[in-house]
């Protein structure tokens, strides 16, 4: 870190405090030459994930839709614990990709394995919204394909 007041390369840290809630840690700084003080600011770079939907239109990635979606389908079946690791373990493979486009569909199966390992039921109840079951011939067939 360059030292604002002198331009010296050499600066040490004297103090380190990071912050739980906004992903930032303060770092109180020393210039090894002026020996004056300074405070920088060390922030998590958001990634910009974009949705691509069925219809091809684009959209921000929204962690609190992901989140609703599986809590509707789960309700009273899955803790709010396992409920929130779902969502992060889904939201670790999105990042994790060489695009930060990511079809809306994959990110449905995603949803959906984990769902089959953890609950049947709200298997069944997020596969009927996302593949859009027709009639009950097709969501007969995803039953068999579970049990």
């Amino acid at each position: 870190m360059i030292c604002p007041f002198c331009r010296e390369k050499e600066t040490r840290v004297v103090d380190k405090r990071d912050s739980d809630e906004s992903f930032v840690s303060r770092r109180r700084r020393e210039c090894t030459s002026c020996k004056k003080r300074f405070t920088t600011y060390e922030r998590l770079e958001e990634i910009k994930i974009k949705v691509q939907k069925k219809d091809g239109s684009i959209q921000d990635y929204d962690r609190e839709k992901l989140h609703r979606g599986i809590e509707i389908s789960s309700e009273k079946r899955i803790s709010d614990d396992l409920l929130d690791k779902i969502v992060d373990e889904i939201e670790m493979k999105i990042m994790n990709r060489k695009s930060s486009v990511v079809p809306a569909s994959d990110i449905g199966r995603m949803v959906l394995t984990r769902l089959k390992h953890i609950d049947k039921v709200a298997y069944i109840r997020f596969a009927s919204v996302f593949l859009d079951f027709e009639g009950i011939d097709e969501f007969k067939e995803e039953l068999k394909k579970i049990e």
